[in-house]
């Protein structure tokens, strides 16, 4: 799992590998650059002239060293030397000695009549401040930045974009390079993961450089990036002597009589995700759709024809989620309330629980230790307040998870989990074509069905966002993000779990 470094501790790292590696400085400037050009390297077209946009600070020196790379390879270089005043920094210095040497050209912009016409079909490496950045850019860097953005070329980031901040969101006012691709070193840094910076990142990954290994062991961070590793270090396995009974009895509380397919959706996916045994309790005009649509799941039938207002008796069951398509009638909010009152179980609530929960705060502190939330970013501000930008948003939710003592999953681009000790872990899977009607349904089943198969909250949380994200990009290889509905997700949760139990 990705620990996600502050800017600080991304210096310390650095600072700790030239320490204990040992290694020098220059040295460790030269392997980072070296494995971006491996990875940029297969990608180019031979006849692509490459235009290396420098700082003078060290993510300039990684910009040398690339344009050096690239010019011994034999293709077209240009270096473009942001000239501010006074000195580059020592690692800059010395790859600027190196490549004077081998005949690259070289460019000193002192002011814009020096910016450099710029075709669409260059590509431009942007080193000019990298991730070390932490004051808005102005004057002639900002020139060049939107020089840079007019030109429309292909921009490739190394680190970061020059003008985005590593751990904070940039002021909208702000110039901000837009590449199509980021190169960022070693760690994802936050603000990658949020809207703010999708505009300026592009696609963006993470490209390993061989920091000390033992200080990321060391450091403490609050923010994580989950890796597939993570989630096959965690499956469980079945016994052949097993049985339905040894994987658990789930409770699921869903439906009204205008939305019985958010039932169904949620039901589908707890049992194709292992729960051995459903027990949905429905209102009347729910029941007929769900045994047509899924004869494996138990019902019980409420009093009322077209919403909840009986609590069952909960004695049988390891795991019960609430939510999805059950309306918020005063009747089904008291549902609620006991459920609340009478289960020790932690609770899966979705969809009209939490907007329920919105509606009456004070029954927050009573939920079961360890619950899990799973609301979108509108139902989260109806539960927590509003918030200015993306990381405001997070702290609130970590402060919410402690607070209250359990897990939010808020669903999203790279779902956010926070846990009841503050922690948080960003989710890599998914595409924009899972926001569709039906798809936190979905997750909510597969929540509901992990924890009744035997997870715990936290390792449920993680394998039901995870595998949630994986089969909606198993799905949109069938059917395309404009055409994917919620059930292609279920459909694809079988090949998401085999391929995680089948892959090393």
């Amino acid at each position: 799992m990705y620990k996600i470094l502050n800017t600080e501790q991304i210096r310390q790292a650095d600072a700790y590998t030239i320490a204990n590696e040992p290694i020098a400085s220059i040295d460790l400037m030269e392997r980072a650059a070296m494995a971006v050009f491996q990875r940029m390297l297969p990608k180019l077209s031979p006849s692509q002239k490459l235009m290396v946009f420098a700082g003078k600070g060290n993510n300039g020196g990684d910009g040398l060293v690339l344009a050096r790379l690239f010019h011994q390879q034999g293709i077209e270089v240009e270096v473009f030397i942001l000239n501010t005043t006074g000195k580059g920094s020592p690692d800059f210095e010395i790859n600027l000695q190196r490549i004077q040497t081998i005949g690259c050209r070289l460019n000193y912009l002192t002011d814009e009549s020096h910016f450099p016409l710029i075709h669409q079909n260059d590509l431009l490496i942007d080193a000019l401040f990298g991730s070390g950045l932490n004051r808005p850019i102005g004057g002639l860097a900002e020139s060049l930045l939107q020089h840079m953005n007019d030109s429309q070329a292909v921009i490739v980031a190394v680190d970061m974009p020059s003008g985005l901040f590593a751990d904070r969101i940039i002021d909208p006012k702000d110039t901000v390079i837009r590449a199509d691709h980021t190169y960022t070193f070693q760690w994802p840094k936050l603000s990658l993961l949020f809207r703010e910076s999708e505009y300026f990142a592009g696609n963006w990954e993470v490209v390993p450089i061989g920091l000390h290994p033992e200080f990321e062991r060391q450091v403490q961070v609050v923010h994580h990036f989950i890796e597939p590793v993570d989630i096959r270090r965690i499956l469980l396995a079945r016994s052949k002597f097993s049985h339905k009974g040894s994987f658990g009895h789930a409770l699921l509380l869903a439906g009204s009589s205008t939305k019985s397919g958010a039932a169904i959706l949620a039901a589908q996916a707890c049992l194709r995700s292992g729960a051995g045994l459903l027990h949905t309790h429905l209102s009347q005009k729910v029941v007929l759709p769900m045994q047509c649509s899924l004869p494996e799941a138990m019902i019980s039938r409420d009093t009322h024809t077209d919403f909840i207002t009986v609590l069952p008796d909960l004695s049988t069951y390891n795991a019960i989620a609430i939510g999805p398509g059950i309306g918020q009638e005063e009747q089904t909010a008291k549902v609620l309330k006991l459920l609340i009152q009478q289960t020790h179980l932690p609770l899966v609530l979705d969809a009209d629980a939490l907007n329920m929960l919105a509606a009456n705060k004070t029954w927050l502190s009573f939920l079961p230790k360890n619950s899990i939330l799973t609301p979108h970013p509108g139902e989260f501000e109806r539960l927590a307040g509003s918030w200015s930008d993306s990381i405001e948003r997070t702290e609130m939710q970590r402060e919410f998870s402690i607070r209250y003592q359990v897990f939010v999953v808020l669903k999203g681009a790279y779902t956010c989990i926070s846990s009841p000790d503050g922690k948080c872990w960003f989710n890599p899977t998914g595409n924009p074509g899972m926001a569709t009607a039906g798809s936190g349904d979905v997750l909510t089943g597969i929540v509901l069905g992990l924890l009744a198969r035997g997870y715990t909250p936290q390792q449920a949380c993680w394998i039901s966002v995870f595998v949630h994200g994986m089969a909606g990009d198993l799905a949109i290889e069938r059917q395309g993000m404009e055409s994917l509905i919620a059930s292609d997700i279920t459909d694809e949760l079988s090949h998401a779990f085999r391929r995680l139990y089948t892959d090393t």
